[in-house]
């Protein structure tokens, strides 16, 4: 794969960097920034996405971007280079799959706000319908997501790593669920404890959480 910065740091982009004495600085950084593929760690990051944002760029000039979203695994690893996810009925606007039979470059944002992390991914995309390629269509298809209206590969040209400052923390309600289920747990264990000892010294603990009539709550 090609070094990030080979394809964004244009001459236009380098002359800011300059300007602001750091080109020199960037230049050190991605000068040997080339790899193989997909190292492991990148990989098992893809793996555990449940969205991504992807930019194409349309005749007009004007770039387009587009959030994709499904259970962790919908954005598939077909090897080491490509991706590939499958694409169910949207708002029928096409204007991803209109951009790319003009110019299939793309640009991936993917996003671990918990953990303040951000991928980047550049490549050449290919969309087809899923009824030309059944066999891509099986392997991209997710369960319970409904039938595959279309495939999307991505063969990736570069992909960098981008710093956490500025990602505000979110989390999903699962994410929620599994952080606070701890907690709940040990407080249950406590209240069940109390009233143990309450039916012991003979009062009912239900009786002590019931509003009576006289209570104005």
């Amino acid at each position: 794969m090609d070094s990030y910065g080979q394809h964004m740091f244009t001459d236009a982009v380098r002359a800011e960097q300059d300007r602001l004495g750091l080109a020199e600085r960037f230049e050190k950084i991605y000068r040997n920034r080339f790899r193989d593929g997909l190292d492991e760690d990148t990989r098992a990051f893809i793996a555990t996405r449940t969205s991504f944002y992807m930019a194409t760029v349309g005749e007009t000039g004007w770039p387009y971007a587009q959030h994709r979203g499904g259970p962790p695994g919908f954005l598939k690893l077909i090897d080491d280079t490509t991706l590939g996810f499958a694409d169910y009925k949207g708002n029928r606007q096409f204007i991803s799959r209109g951009n790319l039979s003009d110019n299939d470059r793309v640009s991936l944002f993917l996003m671990d706000f918990p953990r303040q992390a951000r991928l980047k991914v550049i490549g050449h995309a290919h969309m087809v319908d899923a009824g030309d390629d059944p066999d891509l269509a099986a392997k991209l298809a997710t369960e319970g997501e409904g039938p595959v209206e279309r495939l999307t590969t991505i063969r990736i040209t570069a992909f960098d790593w981008n710093c956490p400052k500025y990602i505000l923390p979110r989390y999903t309600q699962d994410e929620v669920t599994a952080l606070v289920a701890p907690h709940l747990a040990s407080r249950d264990a406590a209240i069940e404890t109390l009233s143990n000892r309450l039916r012991e010294l003979g009062e009912d603990p239900a009786a002590l959480i019931t509003p009576t009539k006289e209570d104005p709550t």
